[in-house]
């Protein structure tokens, strides 16, 4: 273990022990603990500061997915947070995101993009179950860092027909996804997100008997219903029990996700949960 971590432990135990105590087991001397506590506030104030302007930058590139750190920066400040514009570049690095008009370097087996019609344009509603899927990736908060998670609504009850977690914002987390289904014939919805438009995923719909369809570029209410999946997810779940690790963000999204299908009542399915929609209709 390295003298931070040890540092780390110390500060997490002192509660019950005494500073004297643990710094001799952990053989680092006093007067280096205090001085690197004297700093750990100062820290956790900037880590806290850079996860906030992570969720903006987030939030931001969704809707203005061709924004790159300069444009990025001025979306900023019309929000109230002011940042240089080398902040926000390392932190648009730190996720992992740029501008999707910039230009990139070709690569070894880069697949050309694929782009399907408009075909749900809008109509949330389906006669039956299992004809009009939608799906996105929205981001986990954990601690500082960032999860993944990409999820398939159906439209005839909302209710959420697959969905995976990953550390990763990637092409095989949209095709495990969508792996997870057993819906031939049905439309799948999505936005024109990187992974959605690549000759791997089409060739997966095709495989499955499903009907691919993109919104158009940049407009996030052409998947609206599956964006408010995920902020009731967040509202009512994740932002209140703030998962640390990803096995316990796993965890509580499952247990939400168990909850929304089979309890939580909605006033379109006429104050009923998804299943209990589905099989009244169904009986």
């Amino acid at each position: 273990m390295d003298k931070q971590a040890r540092f780390e432990s110390i500060r997490e135990m002192t509660t019950s022990f005494t500073t004297v105590l643990l710094c001799k087991i952990a053989d680092v001397s006093r007067a280096g603990y205090y001085k690197w506590l004297s700093t750990y506030e100062t820290r956790q104030a900037r880590l806290d500061e850079d996860t906030v302007l992570k969720e903006h930058i987030l939030a931001i590139h969704r809707i203005r997915p061709h924004y790159g750190y300069f444009r990025m920066r001025t979306a900023l400040r019309k929000e109230g947070l002011t940042v240089n514009h080398k902040k926000v570049r390392r932190l648009m690095r730190e996720l992992g995101i740029q501008s999707v008009i910039r230009k990139k370097r070709p690569f070894a087996g880069r697949k050309p993009s694929v782009l399907f019609p408009n075909v749900l344009n809008r109509e949330f509603t389906a006669t039956a179950a299992k004809l009009k899927l939608v799906t996105d990736i929205t981001y986990v908060r954990v601690g500082h860092e960032f999860l993944y998670l990409s999820v398939i609504l159906d439209l005839f009850n909302n209710e959420v027909m697959a969905w995976k977690l990953s550390a990763r914002n990637d092409l095989e987390l949209v095709l495990e996804t969508v792996k997870q289904l057993k819906t031939p014939k049905a439309l799948l919805h999505s936005d024109q997100g990187f992974q959605y438009t690549t000759k791997t995923y089409a060739k997966l719909l095709e495989d499955h008997g499903l009907q691919g369809s993109h919104s158009r570029r940049g407009n996030c209410f052409d998947n609206a219903c599956i964006e408010s999946f995920f902020s009731h997810l967040k509202t009512e779940k994740l932002h209140l029990a703030k998962p640390k690790s990803e096995v316990e963000a796993k965890q509580l999204i499952a247990e939400y996700i168990t909850y929304y299908n089979q309890e939580r009542f909605q006033k379109k399915l006429g104050d009923r949960s998804p299943v209990e929609f589905r099989n009244a209709i169904a009986a």
